[in-house]
């Protein structure tokens, strides 16, 4: 049976972004072997250095996830910083891992671009995400576009290790659904808190058809052909639609004669409809907290106990048993 492995950071409010990009294909995934799916908190405070905040956004990636679908009877999720083996294996990692290879990654350099002060996590947040991935023996990790290169430098890091001690690790294969590896914000670029362009989850209603009216358009008359390819509505509704659905609309942006406002209050009504069921399912985990706890308390349980057994084969290939 494979092993998966995936982590969000609890960063903030979760977003389309994160929910199309990582946690449904999480979910689709369950099926298909042993998932091992984590609450990236060592990740976050690169960037949460709230502590209450820190602690109330992991406890949402948790209500969130199951509300969307993630069985714990058939998934293993966990908070990352109750499998403190990951850091000592990120350590060891990093004794190998060239600064060249870091020095390439372009996370770091878009991150620091739009204003994250550049430390020393941010800069070495592959090797951690490396430790993440090996220190499960993971065959397969769902990412996005944007986080492939993340999962070179993993077997990147996993070969040196190879290379210098013996074979320690495995190579992990990524899991890439190239329809929506990147999902678009408000303002047309990629969905993220960084650029402040999201459509959370789970937003109230009236709160989700503000936000989603906030979506930026140019000023073509409500009379003129709209071009599609070129829009932002579009690449947003086509996560939700039916391919009918979605030619419907495409040919009423080329006829001209609807205006933006119009396909905007289309895309929330779709978005609304979309995840009411697991609005109620959400509603029922707030409502009964205790639910969510004995989830983590079996995940990290079950995590730790894989962590510890690769750990010690690490410790020993590396000298320091």
């Amino acid at each position: 049976m494979i092993r998966i492995l995936s982590g969000i950071q609890p960063s903030g409010a979760l977003h389309l972004g994160n929910y199309f990009g990582m946690m449904r294909p999480a979910i689709e995934l369950q099926e298909r072997g042993e998932a091992f799916y984590f609450i990236a908190d060592y990740h976050a405070l690169t960037s949460v250095r709230d502590p209450a905040a820190l602690r109330a956004h992991s406890r949402q990636i948790a209500v969130d996830f199951l509300s969307c679908g993630l069985d714990p009877a058939r998934t293993c999720l966990f908070r990352q910083s109750d499998v403190p083996e990951v850091a000592e294996l990120a350590w060891i990692l990093s004794t190998v891992t060239p600064m060249g290879l870091l020095e390439r990654c372009h996370s770091f350099k878009d991150k620091t671009a739009h204003g994250i002060s550049p430390t020393h996590g941010l800069f070495a947040y592959p090797v951690l995400m490396a430790a993440d991935i090996l220190l499960y023996d993971s065959d397969l990790v769902p990412v996005g576009r944007d986080q492939k290169q993340h999962l070179e430098v993993t077997r990147d890091i996993a070969v040196k290790m190879n290379e210098t001690y013996g074979t320690l690790f495995k190579l992990p294969e990524p899991h890439i659904r190239e329809e929506v590896a990147t999902v678009k914000g408000l303002d047309g670029q990629k969905m993220s808190k960084s650029y402040h362009n999201t459509i959370d989850l789970f937003l109230p209603e009236k709160v989700l058809r503000k936000t989603i009216m906030g979506i930026v358009t140019d000023s073509t008359p409500v009379e003129a052909p709209k071009d599609p390819g070129q829009s932002t509505i579009v690449d947003l509704y086509r996560l939700f639609a039916s391919p009918g659905e979605i030619a419907d609309m495409e040919a009423r942006f080329r006829a001209g004669g609807t205006g933006y406002g119009d396909f905007k209050k289309q895309l929330f009504e779709r978005i609304l409809d979309y995840f009411r069921l697991m609005q109620a399912r959400r509603d029922h985990l707030l409502a009964h907290p205790e639910e969510v706890d004995v989830v983590l308390r079996a995940g990290a349980e079950k995590a730790r106990s894989v962590a510890a057994s690769v750990l010690d084969r690490v410790r020993a290939g590396v000298g320091l048993r």
